[in-house]
């Protein structure tokens, strides 16, 4: 039978999220601090929206690109919140999550031999998403002493002849680190140099923790033109099984993006686009509220990290902690098999989001306090005895 399979399939390792999850969900007792979804159930008035729609017989196919209202309702929120303005006729499109919009992205620009900067660690479809539409990984690894920014020599370094784009993912999964707008104006000038395009992912935009909020690199002068920007509901408005999300760009790659779409998926679930609409247009104070919880089980864990001696940069995005483990002498994937066996604790390894992840762990506070206490327990007994 693998005769019949695509050697290019076969080449892509599983998610190494996945695998810790299902061995976690298999044990009995474990607290798991792997996954990244939200504890918080979606806000009543969203489920309330969905459930009016299904009521309403509101049940059919949408237009390819999405519900007129929905789109309408990104562009507002995309204006309100980043102050850049989208068409949502030409410029909007409503995909199935953030990552079918990755990779309806990677698909829609790339040609073989194509090279593709991203930044490592990172989320964990970037780099098959890229191999799947024929590109060229070519990763940045992003440094603990920078706080995992990216930075513009960094960037320089890695741009040849065939560079096409750069993904960027701030505020980041696994690490945590947000790009402020001082630090993406010192990378604009090297892309507009060398003309490239951006596919920036901002799923995380409405969490961070500073005192600067989220900019988008779509704002800065000269870079609208040239960004596609993936954005969706799973992790600000806690509707990960709703499965939807939005990419906006130029109109040439948008309707591209929606070839593919047509002829793979027709459209998004509808009652989620309905349901989305309630969100976007009167979900800001929910969004904020979690906002304020994760930026306190965010304190809590970083100052029990320092207690233990687990070197952490504190992290201003996101709900990841990814303290560094190397102190110990193991690898990732040895630390976090044995916390697994030994405390019955679950976090990922940090080398499933790429080579410079290794010697780290991922660590998500999207779970309340009081498992976040008792997770902190099983770590510190954990760590106390291999010292």
């Amino acid at each position: 039978m693998r005769d019949f399979l695509s050697e290019k399939v076969k080449g892509i390792k599983p998610s190494g999220i996945r695998r810790f999850f299902d061995l976690a969900s298999t044990t009995e007792g474990v607290i798991s601090l792997g996954v990244g979804e939200p504890d918080f159930d979606t806000p009543w008035h969203i489920r309330e929206a969905g459930i009016t729609a299904l009521h309403q017989g509101k049940t059919f196919y949408t237009s390819n690109s999405g519900l007129p209202a929905l789109k309408k309702a990104v562009s507002d929120f995309t204006l309100r919140h980043t102050g850049v303005e989208y068409n949502p006729d030409s410029e909007i499109f409503i995909t199935v999550g953030g990552s079918e919009a990755i990779d309806l992205a990677l698909r829609s620009i790339i040609n073989e031999g194509d090279e593709i900067i991203y930044t490592d660690p990172s989320y964990v479809s970037y780099l098959p998403c890229i191999k799947l539409a024929d590109g060229v990984p070519v990763p940045i690894c992003l440094k603990n002493e920078n706080r995992f920014k990216l930075t513009a020599e960094e960037l320089e370094n890695a741009i040849t002849p065939k560079t096409k784009a750069v993904i960027l993912a701030f505020p980041n999964n696994p690490t945590g680190a947000i790009m402020t707008k001082a630090d993406l104006e010192k990378i604009v000038p090297v892309i507009l140099k060398h003309d490239l395009l951006v596919i920036t992912d901002e799923i995380y935009s409405a969490l961070t923790y500073g005192d600067e909020k989220h900019t988008s690199i779509s704002s800065l002068e000269g870079m609208k033109e040239r960004t596609i920007v993936i954005n969706g509901f799973s992790k600000a408005f806690a509707m990960t099984g709703w499965r939807l999300g939005y990419a906006m760009g130029p109109g040439e790659i948008i309707s591209q993006m929606i070839k593919i779409h047509q002829f793979a998926i027709m459209c998004a679930p509808t009652v989620s686009q309905y349901a989305a609409v309630e969100a976007l247009n009167n979900g800001d104070a929910d969004v904020e509220n979690m906002r304020q919880e994760y930026d306190r089980r965010r304190r809590y864990l970083y100052n029990e990290l320092e207690k233990m001696g687990l070197p952490c940069f504190e992290p201003e995005g996101a709900f990841y902690m990814f303290p560094d483990i190397r102190q110990f002498k193991m690898t990732s994937e040895e630390f976090a098999t044995r916390l697994l066996n030994e405390q019955k604790l679950a976090v990922v390894p940090g080398d499933a989001f790429g080579e410079s992840g290794e010697g780290f762990i991922r660590i998500s506070y999207a779970y309340s306090v009081s498992e976040l206490k008792e997770a902190v327990r099983r770590l510190k007994l954990f760590t106390e005895s291999l010292k």
